[in-house]
């Protein structure tokens, strides 16, 4: 009779669980989910540069890549798992069509019960053994001691202490009679932990490479031509140096076996004909031991008859709906004699050779035709045809202080607190040293992570910092990360576009 009265009483308190607090288990795990993906997102941004890095130079790189993909591995192997048993304590409550992002059967006890304690085929053992072999391998990869106790305790399978487990054990206590709501939740809350551990394991790989540094270990003798392409008529120049130059001790320079009179090393002569021409000799001068250092080099040219010359300031390509500056020449023709114009858009004279190019339509090809009045004559010059491309995405950057009363763009690392709190908004432009287009910022998200590991965003909808994200940069301590991600900016084409990547910003 007692065994029966206790069945009814379970089956009451399983009739009676609160539909609110299954509502608040669905929205916690929707949070998770958000926090998961955008953990990822910044997870895979990595990935993307070790692999960027790997190509340009894999022996410096191949140490941390390998266990970047270690690392990839295993955290991908128990974030699978732990959606394996999400989909299999949805079916066994709702049926085969159940859908873990729609579960129908929220108060059901006994699917997670079944699915991970089932004597034979329960699949809690494993969990547990998986996480406990995930955490143990993952902590012995981050040098941070305050990271690696984070780590530990979110993936922690120790019972508390302060509760009664009734003899339970860890499977048992997280999941017998627990809600299919909640053991999803559980599981979801799995996942994000072990995107967060991976991401802290990638940024402490990625902060041991170095492949961006260059280091001279040859002296060698260059030539550097002012063009390799020499109208008739017109002056070859070169400079003639030895990487590296010391302005306190100058080389000796031989040119055809006679010695060059100039102490900056420019060559000219004049080119009469032509053809294909080489510029050859050696240079001499005294290394650190006062031993004569001799290398030889070796420069061909070519000379041509004159022609038309178009070509853009900045780029190889015209951009659709900006005003790429060009330069249009002809060799012995004065500028105000020559004749230009472009298909495929306008294109406006600014004076002395210089005109702005404006295309229309991104995809299409722009021709440029050069004309000159040669003698009361007009003659096509030649005929140029340039790539019409969208404007590549700019790079974001916070506007800070140099010191000096101008500004400088950070654009990712490390920052300090005072000058975070000093700036108002965020910017953006392509800045490649060879364009220079701002951008309009219309909106961003600003992603920080709680004590727990929990990431916690905030969006703006503008270029400006919000009061709430200014509120959490008050409360950033020294070390501590924050990510701007899913910036939107709108260039002189009026394009909107969300910009790849996120900036990754560490409080110095």
């Amino acid at each position: 009779m007692i065994n029966l009265m206790y069945v009814v009483l379970m089956a009451m308190l399983a009739l009676n669980v609160s539909s609110d607090v299954l509502n608040g288990f669905s929205l916690v795990d929707e949070s998770l989910n958000r926090t998961t993906d955008n953990a990822t997102q910044v997870n895979q941004t990595i990935y993307d540069d070790f692999e960027e890095q790997y190509a340009a130079n894999p022996t410096k790189v191949q140490e941390w890549y390998d266990k970047a993909q270690y690392v990839r591995q295993m955290s991908d192997s128990l974030y699978s798992f732990a959606e394996e048993l999400k989909v299999r304590i949805v079916k066994k409550s709702d049926g085969d069509d159940g859908d873990v992002h729609n579960i129908r059967n929220r108060e059901d006890l006994e699917a997670a019960s079944s699915v991970m304690l089932a004597p034979g085929s329960g699949r809690g053992q494993q969990l547990y053994q998986a996480i406990n072999s995930y955490r143990e391998r993952i902590v012995q990869m981050v040098t941070d001691s305050a990271q690696r106790r984070i780590i530990t305790s979110n993936l922690s399978t120790e019972i508390p202490t302060n509760v009664r487990t009734l003899g339970k054990d860890w499977k048992e206590y997280m999941f017998e009679n627990m809600p299919t709501a909640a053991a999803v939740t559980l599981l979801t809350k799995l996942q994000s932990d072990v995107r967060y551990a991976e991401g802290e394991v990638l940024h402490g790989l990625a902060s041991n490479i170095g492949v961006k540094d260059i280091h001279v270990n040859e002296l060698n003798a260059y030539v550097i031509p002012s063009s390799q392409t020499v109208m008739q008529g017109g002056r070859f120049t070169a400079q003639i140096i030895m990487a590296a130059v010391d302005t306190t001790n100058r080389p000796t320079i031989f040119v055809n076996g006679q010695e060059l009179q100039s102490d900056r090393g420019i060559y000219e002569t004049i080119c009469s004909r032509t053809g294909d021409f080489t510029l050859n000799g050696y240079i001499e001068m005294l290394n650190a031991k006062g031993e004569t250092v001799r290398r030889q080099f070796e420069q061909k040219y070519t000379v041509v008859a004159p022609s038309a010359t178009v070509s853009a300031d900045l780029m190889n390509v015209l951009y659709a709906g900006y005003d790429n500056p060009m330069s249009v020449s002809v060799p012995g023709v004065p500028t105000g004699r020559l004749s230009v114009s472009m298909s495929g858009g306008t294109l406006t004279p600014k004076g002395d050779g210089k005109y702005v190019a404006h295309p229309s339509t991104p995809g299409t090809e722009a021709v440029i035709t050069v004309s000159a009045n040669n003698e009361g004559r007009t003659q096509e010059m030649g005929r140029f045809t340039f790539r019409v491309r969208k404007l590549p995405d700019p790079t974001a950057f916070i506007p800070v202080s140099d010191g000096q009363g101008g500004e400088d763009h950070f654009k990712g690392g490390k920052l300090s607190k005072q000058m975070l709190m000093a700036a108002s908004s965020l910017g953006a432009a392509v800045d490649d040293g060879l364009l220079n287009i701002p951008f309009r910022v219309t909106g961003f998200e600003a992603l920080f992570f709680d004590n727990m590991g929990n990431a916690i965003p905030y969006t703006s909808s503008s270029a400006q910092f919000t009061d709430q994200q200014k509120g959490m940069f008050r409360q950033l301590g020294r070390g501590k990360r924050f990510f701007i991600t899913k910036i939107r900016a709108v260039g002189p084409d009026g394009v909107e576009r969300t910009l790849d990547g996120a900036m990754d910003i560490t409080i110095n």
